[in-house]
């Protein structure tokens, strides 16, 4: 089982990884997202509400895609044995991550790669299923409820009613996305399809690393094996 502290480093890596993916999405389709599905839903309603069909196509099959990868991300968390939910769900996305590599490798424009991107960011939602840590939440895909949990813990220090620095952590999720947005824009622009290479291999050594905590944990011994 995770420490606390491991916990809150996994969540701020995979928020970064999110961002990276995310980046790369964007660059790829033009201005759609692989893991931003708020963005994605607007654009949805901008270009039906201009009577224009098929330009809604890419965000809904990323938006369906992102909700499967959701939901089977959540059922391996489910189905996986007692703390083994974090290796299992991560060695998923790094598999997901991986084949949107191969699927850019073997047809570079095909939209494949893209709804693989967002399938295993769908995913990635259900890696920390045990909620917020140390009162924000890290490791998932959307930082809204940081920003604004950033805003809300910044006004009650300035108006002296909560703790000082209670707004650090959702400024460092907000960071930690942006910083891997950053990241990815710059590998993908000079590597091309390539720069997946870093989040499945990310995804993939959080999970051996999350495996090593699980195999590490002391074995509860029941009564009759006494």
């Amino acid at each position: 089982m995770l420490t606390r502290n491991w916990h809150l480093v996994f969540g701020l890596l995979l928020t970064a990884l999110a961002g990276y993916v995310d980046a790369l999405g964007f660059v790829r389709l033009g201005g759609f997202y692989a893991s931003f599905m708020s963005g994605n839903t607007t654009q949805i309603g901008v270009t039906l509400a201009h009577g224009a069909l098929t330009p809604a196509i890419v965000p809904l099959v990323l938006i369906g895609l992102f909700l499967a990868g959701a939901t089977l991300g959540s059922a391996l968390s489910i189905a996986a044995p007692s703390g083994w939910q974090t290796p299992v769900v991560l060695a998923a996305e790094a598999l997901f991550v991986a084949a949107a590599l191969a699927a850019g490798l073997q047809m570079p424009d095909s939209l494949l790669t893209s709804a693989l991107m967002a399938f295993a960011m769908g995913a990635q939602n259900a890696v920390l299923g045990a909620g917020p840590v140390k009162g924000f939440r890290a490791g998932t895909t959307f930082v809204t409820g940081a920003l604004f949990g950033f805003g809300q813990k910044l006004a009650a220090a300035l108006m002296r009613t909560g703790d000082p620095l209670g707004w650090v952590g959702d400024a460092i999720v907000w960071l930690a996305l942006m910083g891997g947005a950053l990241t990815g824009a710059a590998v993908y622009q000079a590597i091309g399809i390539y720069a997946l290479i870093l989040p499945a291999a990310l995804a993939g050594l959080l999970a051996l690393i999350a495996s090593l905590f699980v195999a590490r944990r002391p074995r509860r011994i029941g009564p009759k094996a006494l």
